[in-house]
């Protein structure tokens, strides 16, 4: 994806998956590209139309809790852009576990802790919590993000106690929103992650939410019946674009080299995203191909009118 010449940049961060304009000292445009990132390192391949979907996805479930707490997004000029207020970012993601499975479930075989906590003995793989738990974790610029406790974003000065209460209350409020969205469309939200920043006094959700990037869903149907069988789950989410690269011999360690991605594979993980869009939004996806040229344009008009 080649940067935008966008009208008012004062600065420009390429992430991920996503890159980020700031527009003078008041906006964000976030364009989310088609890259796709697994064990925090980007993959050799781009695919097709997982920006559009992750846009759409995003500013839908962001309209969809807003009577929750105050969201950054302002405008989704088009399909994988989103302009919305910039806010000073909390340093810190926000993790929120419904059920044992991912990462949680690979440090709970060696540990039976997560971020501090001792989880209770004899959980299988995919098993509810009680209830939600939150397992926060640093927001790596680069790298490998890491778990971090409660106690210790507090002691490094990553949010006040104050910040750090408000935090927890707004991730699991919603995360029960997220889970009864899932629930109308015969899905359960295992887990997710939330980003926060703070402009003034007041605490904005911001980036992406209830995404496949940024969470993991289990089909409702048959769930209690594989759970008790011990089969694995039937998800959307991309992790089973982790299991690709763990059967591959490659978890993002030091010296290990990505697998080659096939057309087919690259079309497989594209129609699975599209998939989860479908099922997640009730609504049939509809793929865009957006020139440069195009998305510039509409960016900015857009910042015309917020201007």
């Amino acid at each position: 994806m080649n940067t935008l010449e966008l009208n008012g940049v004062t600065g420009f961060y390429r992430g991920k998956v996503r890159d980020v304009y700031s527009i003078g000292d008041n906006y964000l445009v976030m364009v989310a590209s088609n890259r796709i990132s697994a064990f925090d390192v980007i993959l050799p391949r781009p695919i097709p139309f997982k920006g559009q979907v992750l846009n759409q996805i995003a500013a839908h479930m962001l309209e969809q809790t807003r009577d929750i707490c105050p969201n950054w997004l302002l405008s989704t000029p088009a399909p994988h852009v989103s302009i919305g207020r910039k806010c000073q970012p909390f340093k810190i993601e926000m993790v929120v576990r419904g059920n044992l499975v991912g990462h949680a479930w690979r440090t709970y075989q060696h540990s039976k802790t997560l971020c501090g906590e001792i989880l209770t003995e004899g959980l299988k793989e995919n098993d509810f919590f009680p209830t939600p738990i939150i397992t926060p974790s640093t927001k790596a610029a680069e790298g490998h993000d890491e778990d971090i406790s409660a106690e210790e974003i507090i002691q490094k000065g990553l949010a006040t106690p104050e910040e750090w209460q408000q935090l927890k209350e707004y991730s699991l409020l919603l995360f029960e929103r997220g889970k009864q969205l899932a629930k109308q469309q015969g899905l359960i939200l295992a887990d997710t992650k939330y980003e926060f920043g703070k402009l003034g006094n007041t605490l904005y959700l911001m980036d992406e939410i209830h995404t496949p990037d940024s969470s993991r869903y289990f089909y409702a149907d048959g769930f209690e019946e594989r759970q008790q069988k011990g089969e694995r789950q039937k998800q959307l989410s991309k992790e089973f674009v982790r299991e690709w690269l763990i059967a591959n011999n490659f978890m993002g360690k030091e010296n290990q080299v990505v697998p080659e991605m096939s057309d087919q594979w690259v079309n497989t993980i594209s129609s699975r995203y599209i998939e989860l869009y479908e099922k997640l939004i009730g609504k049939s996806f509809e793929p865009k191909e957006m020139s440069d040229e195009q998305t510039t344009a509409l960016i900015n008009e857009a910042l015309q009118k917020l201007s």
